[in-house]
């Protein structure tokens, strides 16, 4: 069942003969809530989503810019028989369109315009953690592109795919795949790898892999990833450490240099989910989610990269999912959504979804 969320108020709230003391409590939580509304009231979602069967973890959107009210979210349901569900913008399943018997999916991302067949088609990319693989189906019909799933980390001790994240390229339309693992054997040093996708003449996509990269801290996982495509660059959530950014271009001169790090305090716990928010004439920001806190954290990505005008932590958001580890954005004019939507993962089984000027207007200022 879909739930729509109302928002209380307390003219709706009936008078009691309450004990002095405990009146003078809650006149005082009044004056509180006044003064610091999103303090004490996480923002709520506009609607959540039809259960999952197992556990959700990670969201992607996917628009359709001939017909927005078409547009479909996608979600992970991840466990040994794991699904990728499909919803639509009602929050209700599109039970026609789940693709079934994955190995415990993890992360899921959506490509536009990639040439296939000699056609452009829109795709979901979604990690196969057990298997080892990326799957790849086209969009809105979810017709499986991959020839059986292309491998990632071949010839690795440590191949447990996770985080996925697309970055296609300006200056020719070159896709790329950028994807994490979960492993207590994977490097130090690459533990990143980018593949080409390309089409291999029957109609399918392989992966061609361009480089290992990228440093982890050996404390927990990377999982997360985000890319920025204005600015080029990848973003990866080191869980308990912090943020690590790097180029997404494999071409370009020293790509494999990290080009800052952020984020390494003031998080609860878990880095997790991250998402991009650019719009006209508005001050770019990466939310990403603080999983035990819940909260997303929200810092510049205006100016340049490791200068001290950028990546800092400006604000923070409370929102009402519960151990938020994915996390989507667009900026999109969808039906419901004039001015975007923000998808959360969410621990119930179920996914958030979010106004996104709501969740701009109830951002927490953090004095740096």
């Amino acid at each position: 069942m879909v739930i729509s969320v109302d928002r209380c108020t307390l003219s709706t709230m009936k008078c009691q003969r309450i004990p002095k003391v405990l009146f003078a409590f809650f006149l005082s939580a009044l004056c509180i809530t006044s003064a610091y509304p999103q303090a004490s009231r996480p923002v709520l979602p506009k609607l959540i989503t039809e259960p999952v069967r197992h556990d959700t973890d990670d969201p992607a959107i996917w628009v359709d810019r001939k017909n927005p009210a078409n547009s479909l979210v996608l979600g992970t349901d991840k466990d040994i028989d794991g699904a990728l569900y499909v919803f639509g913008l009602d929050g209700k399943i599109r039970p026609e369109l789940i693709i079934r018997g994955l190995l415990r999916p993890n992360n899921v991302d959506v490509a536009y315009g990639v040439t296939l067949g000699g056609r452009q088609v829109d795709v979901a990319i979604v990690t196969e953690r057990f298997a080892h693989r990326l799957r790849v189906y086209t969009l809105p019909d979810m017709r499986p592109v991959d020839g059986g799933g292309i491998p990632v980390f071949e010839g690795e001790r440590a191949r447990d795919a996770m985080g996925v994240a697309t970055y296609t390229r300006a200056s020719d339309g070159a896709l790329f795949v950028i994807v994490s693992r979960s492993d207590r054997f994977a490097p130090r040093t690459g533990y990143l790898h980018q593949y080409r996708l390309v089409d291999d003449g029957t109609g399918s996509l392989v992966g061609i892999k361009v480089r290992a990269f990228g440093e982890w801290s050996g404390l927990k996982e990377i999982e997360a990833l985000s890319v920025d495509a204005v600015q080029g660059v990848v973003f990866a959530s080191d869980e308990t450490f912090g943020i690590r950014v790097y180029s997404a271009d494999p071409a370009i001169e020293d790509a494999n240099d990290e080009l800052a790090q952020f984020g390494r305090t003031g998080f609860a716990r878990d880095h997790e989910g991250s998402a991009v928010f650019r719009r006209s004439n508005e001050r770019s920001l990466l939310f990403v989610s603080d999983q035990q806190a819940g909260e997303l954290k929200v810092f510049d990505l205006d100016g340049r990269f490791g200068s001290q005008e950028q990546n800092k932590v400006i604000g923070r958001v409370r929102i009402s999912a519960l151990e938020t580890d994915g996390i989507e954005i667009t900026t999109a004019s969808l039906p419901g959504f004039s001015g975007g939507l923000l998808v959360a993962m969410s621990a119930d089984k179920t996914f958030h979804f979010y106004d996104l000027n709501e969740i701009l207007r109830s951002i927490i200022p953090v004095k740096n």
